[in-house]
């Protein structure tokens, strides 16, 4: 009785284990759809995530904090307001547990692109910001193109060059041959 009780609660335990890792994960990966979800605004008013599909988007995630986050906001800035990006969103999301710090860090980098603030960590957890700066690249139908991590220089040339070749993709490559 005893032995059949102990293999009855180790099937429980086994099959529980087997349900949970058959959940799927929160962060959509590289060429995998970003889920719509409402956004809180931090600079302006809440929007929806997918009224910036449709052109290509740029999300970073900062925190306050994060010194790293803070140096390259205004490379940020200077890329959404370059003639070449008139088709190109950039959008910040803060993951400050406190929204005055947050507002803080954007008077004093003067910013004027849309932030927002993501205080149930449901935009961290669906780019999969396990650490910051993270800047995803998405495309205007929501597909997740490119993930980098760590701060950098947007405008620079070398940033350019990459976006460019994101957005552009494999397939016009190959056509541009």
């Amino acid at each position: 009785m005893a032995r059949s009780l102990h293999l009855a609660l180790l099937l429980l335990v086994v099959g529980i284990a087997g349900w949970v890792g058959a959940q799927p994960s929160e962060e959509v990966p590289i060429g995998g759809t970003l889920r719509d979800a409402t956004l809180r605004g931090l600079n302006g008013p809440p929007r929806e995530l997918s009224e910036f599909f449709g052109k290509p988007l740029i999300i970073n995630v900062w925190a306050s904090w994060c010194g790293p986050c803070r140096a390259e906001m205004a490379s940020l800035e200077r890329l959404a307001w370059r003639d070449e990006s008139r088709d190109l969103i950039v959008i910040g999301i803060s993951t400050d547990d406190y929204e005055d710090r947050a507002l803080a860090a954007l008077t004093s980098s003067n910013a004027t692109i849309t932030h927002f603030i993501d205080r149930n960590l449901l935009m961290e957890k669906m780019l999969g910001a396990s650490r910051l700066p993270l800047t995803v690249l998405v495309a205007p139908d929501g597909r997740v193109l490119d993930k980098v991590y760590g701060a950098r220089e947007w405008d620079s040339a070398a940033a350019l060059a990459h976006i460019e070749r994101v957005f552009r993709g494999p397939s016009q490559d190959a056509s541009a041959r």
